[in-house]
């Protein structure tokens, strides 16, 4: 049995698969391109980086495969600069994050792009249709880091789906193996989109002992909140307990400017960029300094994860898995 749908005819994709848009260094273009090479989608989250870093991360990824590929764009921090760079590069998926895209689906489809667009309820959902937009991406609450809605999957999966019209839904959030992708599959969506999975791939940036951590957590070792937000104010966030979250947590949760530890400097990254306690900056390889208490992004699939591999080996024995119970099921 192919996990063939409406999703992979529209992109040509051989699988059913999104690589999630990590940012601060996590996802780069060697993961999206593995990502791409192994017969799925993989995103490049342009939208922090600088406009030379940004073309010179588009150039590697482009160089480093044939497949179809797409950028992650965030609503909330203006994406203008980034969505003209991205037409000027003729990127095939352009994927909008946190808010409202409404007034840029037009100008992202211009040049013949397809329009993605995460959302969180099914007036979301209807609203990103109506606008235009070519895929929907349904985020449920279970999601690693930043989680723009408040539904669980199982109940937002099939309201997007009918919102949606018949346009390709992808389900995102707490999916880490062949079961999850079978059951959002069955939920109605055509494809999933897996962060936490592919952290501990051999092409991710993470850091070795991010990865060591995601590789040794348990289904209940995350936590939901607005802890870490130095620089990403107010957004909710989901990712491993660890001494800062608990350190704050036993402090009686205090709002930002009262939390404890709140001067200190846990880490440097590229350049000696220092990096406070409660930075939305999750620690790429490259990063120095106390690891364990920086934001470490996971979702609620993360006691699922454990096996470090090329990104094309992970995938595969996901669809694999998803593949053998469909099957079963029609029996």
């Amino acid at each position: 049995m192919k996990l063939r749908n409406k999703f992979t005819e529209l992109l040509g994709l051989s699988v059913p698969i999104v690589q999630a848009p990590m940012g601060g260094g996590i996802a780069g273009p060697k993961l999206a391109a593995a990502v791409c090479n192994a017969g799925g989608l993989g995103l490049l989250p342009i939208w922090p980086m600088q406009r030379e870093q940004a073309a010179s991360q588009l150039t590697e990824l482009r160089q480093a495969t044939s497949g179809v590929f797409g950028v992650n764009l965030n609503v909330a921090f203006g994406p203008q600069a980034h969505l003209e760079l991205a037409l000027e590069f003729s990127v095939p998926v352009i994927h909008f994050f946190w808010g409202d895209c409404t007034p840029f689906v037009a100008r992202a489809k211009s040049k013949g792009a397809l329009a993605m667009a995460t959302v969180a309820s099914a007036a979301e959902a209807r609203r990103a249709r109506d606008a235009g937009v070519d895929i929907l991406v349904a985020q449920g609450l279970e999601a690693g880091g930043h989680v723009w809605g408040t539904i669980g999957l199982a109940a937002l999966v099939p309201a997007v789906v009918d919102a949606g019209g018949g346009m390709p839904v992808v389900a995102a959030g707490g999916i880490a193996d062949g079961r999850g992708l079978a059951s959002a599959l069955m939920l109605g969506a055509s494809g999933a989109m897996l962060g936490t999975a592919l952290l501990v791939a051999d092409e991710c940036g993470a850091h070795p002992q991010y990865k060591t951590a995601i590789l040794n957590a348990g289904e209940g070792d995350t936590a939901y909140g607005t802890v870490f937000d130095t620089g990403w104010p107010g957004a909710p966030c989901r990712l491993l307990r660890n001494s800062t979250f608990k350190a704050w947590e036993s402090a009686g949760s205090p709002a930002s400017g009262t939390r404890p530890g709140e001067s200190d400097i846990v880490a440097h990254g590229s350049g000696r960029l220092p990096i406070p306690r409660y930075s939305v900056q999750p620690p790429a390889a490259d990063v120095e300094g106390n690891i364990e208490a920086m934001a470490l992004y996971a979702g609620q699939g993360v006691g699922l994860v454990n096996m470090a591999a090329p990104a094309a080996t992970i995938i595969s024995k996901i669809v694999q898995d998803a593949q053998d119970l469909l099957l079963d099921e029609q029996k």
